[in-house]
């Protein structure tokens, strides 16, 4: 029996520590991923709240 939500609630990405950016100037840094998929987390999180708050069924 599956007990997993339908409609997981989106998980943040794992912020890097200092020691993960060599510092090197790479294009794109570890920072800059991390900034990006913090945006995608952030869109993906507003609209899984709006889906919520829509309730079952509610599109």
């Amino acid at each position: 029996m599956d007990t997993a939500p339908a409609d997981p609630r989106p998980e943040p990405p794992r912020q890097p520590a200092l020691e993960d950016c060599c510092r090197s100037g790479c294009s794109p840094c570890v920072f800059d991923l991390y900034e990006e998929a913090l945006a995608r987390y952030e869109a993906a999180l507003a609209a899984w709240l709006a889906r919520q708050e829509a309730g079952p069924g509610g599109d």
